[in-house]
């Protein structure tokens, strides 16, 4: 399976980008919210999701490989194929989706062509735990404390507690001490743990 394709934009419109790369021209599908982010580049990286059918090999492509991550977890949805995917990317931002399902806005869902409400239901059935969890992961590494936070999950581990409950709680405690110390941070834990 392919990563990401790097190369010169030949052709793009907003539903698919051809992009030269080693003399070989790729024909890529896009989202509206990938071309967007890419319209105005000669070169662009974009990561890759491979469909191989009994007929065609298809490329999809990704500005972010977030958005290839949430594009992999909608396909799992049954009844979600890769062009219903390729439309909620095109009606809604990345986003907005993870908004919609976590909040459990059937209405927003249902507004993307191609999406009934039973659909929708099933998508925040089947996605809301995996989207909160990624979440909860996003704001740990956006946070600019990576070191900090290993350190004192390691520590914390290490004294017998879950994991699971680590996570969470140093991700809340760096959000509102972002530039707490190591120490600091396993003192403050040990108290709510």
């Amino acid at each position: 399976m392919y990563e990401f394709i790097r190369g010169k934009i030949v052709e793009i419109t907003p539903a698919e980008v051809i992009i030269d790369t080693g003399s070989i021209g790729y024909f890529v599908h896009i989202s509206l919210n990938t071309f967007s982010r890419i319209n105005k580049k000669e070169e662009v990286k974009l990561f890759l999701h491979q469909v191989v059918r009994e007929d065609a090999q298809i490329l999809f492509g990704f500005a972010e490989k977030s958005e290839r991550e949430l594009f992999r977890m909608l396909i799992s949805v049954s009844g979600i194929g890769a062009g219903t995917a390729v439309m909620m990317f095109s009606s809604l931002s990345p986003d907005e989706i993870k908004k919609a399902i976590l909040e459990e806005n059937v209405g927003i869902l249902k507004s993307i062509k191609g999406i009934g409400a039973k659909t929708a239901q099933r998508v925040i059935i089947d996605l809301k735990d995996k989207i909160g969890k990624s979440s909860a992961g996003d704001k740990i590494f956006t946070s600019g404390n990576n070191t900090v936070f290993e350190e004192a999950s390691s520590a914390l581990v290490m004294l017998g507690f879950a994991k699971k409950s680590i996570n969470k709680e140093l991700t809340t405690l760096i959000q509102k001490n972002p530039d707490v110390s190591v120490e600091e941070l396993v003192k403050i834990a040990l108290k709510s743990l």
